[in-house]
């Protein structure tokens, strides 16, 4: 049945605007050949100057802040490890941290200064901190022209280009994200590159068989290889581009197969193995040329090789061992290793647990040393014909005697004379019914009791080799030890000891323990009666590929491990409409705090709601037979536009499947879609849809861009205080501060701009607020100084300097609460520093709270803090590393002396900077 009167516009077959207009082959109808190369010079004039406004808007003032700021004490800090070699892990590909690294080391930099803290000076200590941030922010630069050829590829108008770059200049939170030293700019210049490179190579093959396999289309089809090879190098949000590329090269594949007069399946196949090898071997190249890079410049023990294996571990310089004797015997020294964890060696060490049995303590440590060493004694002593053969050398003659499944053992530890035992008691931290206290018990030529008795169990599915699993060998064997009169296992997990255990990993013996995690095996092993000619082995070494693919999965699993709250996270419903941003920095009375430019992220969520409304309305009206889609600007407008906006929900949608902690900076690459499609709107409606009659008032269109460019230029600079850490009053703040969401606090600066020239700037590092440990020494007294001596009524600083007694828990403790635990704890010092505008009398007028209190911590998403609670859910501990830093680690046993005993100290929680 015909339908009637459904307001479609039907065009005859030879109309060029008409769909019925077909082609022959595989091109589209209505696209041109925009080459980039072939702008006109007005364009290049064009791009020059907007270049140059980005250079001046992102290099205003890049010194400033001449501290460290937010995550610059991670990425910063991996730099200091690169130039170092010093081994870490993070859950980032190399590519951006290799970079900043170069910078830093071509200005000059030594790798000496940590990144430790927020708020940290650069100055003092002569970091070319200039020069590492100046690399993100000429990527930023580089993001004007790119979207500027982007939009030229599309089609679009110079105009429309230009407002596209003009939005992107004056966009807050990236113009914030790319003056410092974080991973995001080179992300978004990528990820900005490869959409270039993509749309160049969509224009050449949409215009069909003519420039299929020319020096044009394989340049834009390699460079998006390469494009999207550097953009997973730096963040694996590069997997989400890769999925966009590969959607639509699918459809372009789609499209191909269904040209059977110009494209026979031998051609087919040669555009398949074209983008084959261009969007999967070039990138999956470049990705492993990177990591083959960062391995080359990591190649000492650093502290992130506690997360990787021992065989990964025995790559490093000093990490690996000398080939070691095969078959263990009774009478072996050794040094045990816990499998599952990578958290280290069993260890001793001559000082006691706090409570329980108070004997001494057994961790695991994730370093060589001499505490690491056990003797392999039999429950009785060897026999002669005199009797027993007394002493730990009793096993040195004779004939060896192997450890085979079932035997049972007595370890003895070499430097304190006392043996692994275990008993019916609560382990100090993990207090749960299931787990046992491990301990180490007794005294040199004491026999020793029945609660020293371990059997061998040997794990057969996990050990290399029939010989492995009937007698226990060196590396190759994986064996429980199971407590003879308890029936627990020796357990390890990733629980950390407190500091009187020196933050070493717990041991216990577990009833009811994962299986993982209580098992172990034999790194080290000597003996007398094995000598030079016995059979030897070794660590296998993994080859790149073995430690590339072993690294991929730590980061995957300490990446999706990132679930623990944060003071400044935020989830992905709050990100297109700008529902909260990021506390970065804060000191002397100044602020950075990432936030975006509303009208330019409301704008462009606006965009995106357009299309999907017109797609949606499209939809509808195709299932009831209208015809829409014969007229060429809908179909391009849908398609065009479509592309954008599947880059856009590419690079949004699957957070919404993420546990872990999210940002509002994972947003920025979909907010760059965002603004591409807000331009593609815009030009349609002004430049290609006829029926509205703006194509050819070209006036209006250009009058509409300067106006949006305008607004957006007015809220930048409104918001470009926080962007900047510039001078602010707290009426300004406050008349900006359009939602109680928006947690940027207004009463860090000064009511009036004139406090500023009366305030003295901080020197050295950054006040900071540290979170509570145990009870802090503070002092009652307050002092408080004028820094310049005001004239009679106007305001003055002063700046009180206190300290308080606090508990652990950030509580303030009164006289007679210190009074009662002096003597019984240890107290700690830790500092923060308040400025209080005064007024003439001396009273107090404005809240002047420094600003470090409510800066951000830097959050984990790189590194993963170990954890010190009783109460936490048992899992195989593999994602976990075994300490912090190893330089943390060595020495801190011998930093409590001789003549202490051994004596436990009171525990505290973990610090996490707040500053």
């Amino acid at each position: 049945m015909a339908k009637e009167n459904n307001g479609k516009a039907k065009r005859p077959n030879g109309d060029p605007n008409s769909a019925n207009a077909r082609v022959k082959d595989y091109s589209s109808q209505g696209v041109t050949d925009n080459d980039i190369f072939m702008l006109p010079g007005s364009d290049f004039q064009l791009l020059g100057f907007l270049t140059a406004v980005a250079a001046l808007v992102r290099l205003f003032r890049i010194y400033q802040p001449s501290s460290v700021v937010f995550d610059e004490v991670h990425f910063g800090g991996f730099a200091s490890k690169y130039i170092k070699g010093r081994f870490f892990m993070d859950v980032h590909p190399p590519l951006a941290k290799l970079l900043l690294t170069l910078a830093g080391w071509l200005a000059g930099f030594d790798g000496e200064f940590d990144f430790k803290d927020i708020g940290k000076d650069y100055v003092e200590p002569g970091v070319p901190y200039v020069a590492m941030r100046l690399l993100p922010a000429l990527m930023g630069v580089m993001t004007i022209p790119t979207i500027f050829l982007t939009l030229k590829a599309t089609g679009c108008r110079t105009t429309t280009a230009a407002m596209g770059a003009g939005l992107l200049i004056f966009e807050n939170g990236l113009l914030t994200q790319s003056r410092l030293i974080l991973l995001d700019s080179p992300l978004i210049i990528f990820t900005a590159f490869t959409a270039l490179a993509w749309t160049c190579f969509t224009n050449q093959h949409e215009q069909g068989p003519s420039k299929a396999f020319d020096a044009s289309w394989w340049f834009w089809l390699v460079a998006t290889g390469l494009g999207l090879g550097a953009t997973v190098s730096v963040k694996w949000v590069g997997l989400f581009t890769i999925a966009w590329v590969g959607s639509l090269t699918v459809v372009q594949l789609w499209v191909l197969l269904g040209d059977t007069i110009t494209v026979p399946t031998r051609k087919w196949f040669k555009h398949f193995l074209a983008r084959f090898f261009c969007l999967v071997i070039i990138p999956l190249t470049f990705y492993l040329g990177l990591f083959a890079v960062h391995f080359v410049c990591l190649v000492n023990p650093g502290d992130g090789d506690g997360f990787m294996s021992s065989e990964f571990q025995a790559t490093l310089n000093s990490k690996a061992m000398q080939d070691v004797p095969a078959d263990v015997v009774l009478g072996s020294r050794v040094s045990i290793r816990h499998h599952n964890t990578h958290g280290g060696y069993l260890h001793s060490h001559n000082h006691m647990y706090p409570t329980g049995s108070k004997q001494q303590q057994i961790t695991l440590y994730p370093h060589k040393d001499e505490n690491n060493m056990w003797l392999l004694e039999n429950q009785t002593q060897p026999e002669s014909p005199n009797g027993p053969i007394a002493g730990r050398n009793a096993w040195d003659t004779g004939v060896p005697v192997p450890v085979r499944d079932g035997t049972v053992l007595r370890l003895y530890h070499f430097i304190t004379d006392r043996r692994l035992h275990s008993h019916d008691v609560r382990p100090p931290v993990s207090e749960a019914e299931w787990q046992n206290e491990v301990s180490a018990y007794g005294y040199e030529g004491f026999e020793g009791d029945a609660n020293d008795y371990f059997r061998v169990e040997i794990v057969k599915s996990l050990s290399d080799g029939a010989a492995a699993r009937d007698r226990v060998r060196t590396i190759e064997t994986k064996f429980r030890l199971i407590h003879i009169m308890t029936g627990c296992a020796l357990f390890s997990h990733k629980v950390k000891l407190p500091d009187w255990g020196f933050d070493q990993q717990e041991v216990t013996c577990a009833k009811q323990g994962t299986r993982p995690n209580s098992i172990w095996y034999i790194e080290q092993n000597e003996h007398p009666l094995l000598g030079p000619d016995a059979e030897k082995v070794n660590y296998k070494n993994p080859g790149f590929l073995g430690k590339f693919w072993e690294l991929q999965k730590v980061m995957w699993t300490t990446n999706a491990g990132l679930v623990e709250s944060h003071a400044w996270d935020s989830r992905p419903p709050s990100w297109p409409v700008l529902k909260r941003g990021i506390n970065f920095w804060g000191k002397d009375r100044r602020q950075i705090y990432l936030i975006g430019n509303p009208i330019i992220w409301w704008s462009s969520s606006a965009a995106i709601c357009i299309y999907l409304a017109f797609k949606a309305i499209s939809i509808v009206r195709w299932q009831r037979g209208f015809n829409d889609y014969e007229s060429i600007n809908f179909k391009r407008f849908d398609y065009e536009i479509g592309s954008t906006v599947l880059g856009w929900a590419f690079h949004y949608f699957p957070f919404f499947l993420m546990q872990r902690q999210l940002f509002l900076h994972h947003y920025f690459p979909a907010l760059y879609f965002a603004i591409i499609a807000l331009c593609q709107v815009y030009d349609f409606v002004t430049n290609r849809i006829s029926a509205l009659g703006l194509r050819d008032r070209p006036a209006i269109g250009r009058s509409g861009v300067a106006a949006f460019l305008a607004v957006s230029v007015v809220a930048f600079t409104l918001y470009a205080p926080l962007s900047y850490g510039n001078q602010w009053t707290q009426r300004a703040c406050n008349r900006v501060k359009l939602f109680e969401r928006w947690d940027f606090d207004c009463s860090v600066f000064p009511t009036e701009w004139s406090h500023y020239a009366v305030e003295s700037p901080s020197a050295g590092n950054a006040a900071q607020t540290v979170a509570p440990i145990a009870p802090e020494l503070n002092d009652k007294k307050s002092q408080e100084v004028n820094v310049t001596p005001q004239p009679a009524g106007e305001p003055s600083v002063s700046r009180v300097e206190k300290v308080e007694y606090r508990d652990q828990e950030g509580n303030i403790l009164n006289e007679e609460q210190v009074k009662e635990l002096e003597g019984k704890v240890s107290f700690e010092t830790r500092y923060e520093t308040r400025t209080r505008v005064l007024d003439a009398e001396g009273k107090e007028i404005a809240d002047g709270a420094v600003e470090a209190e409510r800066v951000a911590p830097p959050h984990p998403d790189v590194e993963r803090l170990p954890e010190t609670a009783a109460d936490v859910p048992e899992d195989d501990g593999r994602e976990y590393p075994a300490t912090a830093s190893p330089e943390k680690d060595i020495g801190k046993e011998k930093s409590v002396e001789k003549s202490d005993g051994g004596r436990p100290r009171p525990a505290s929680e973990p610090q996490e900077a707040t500053g």
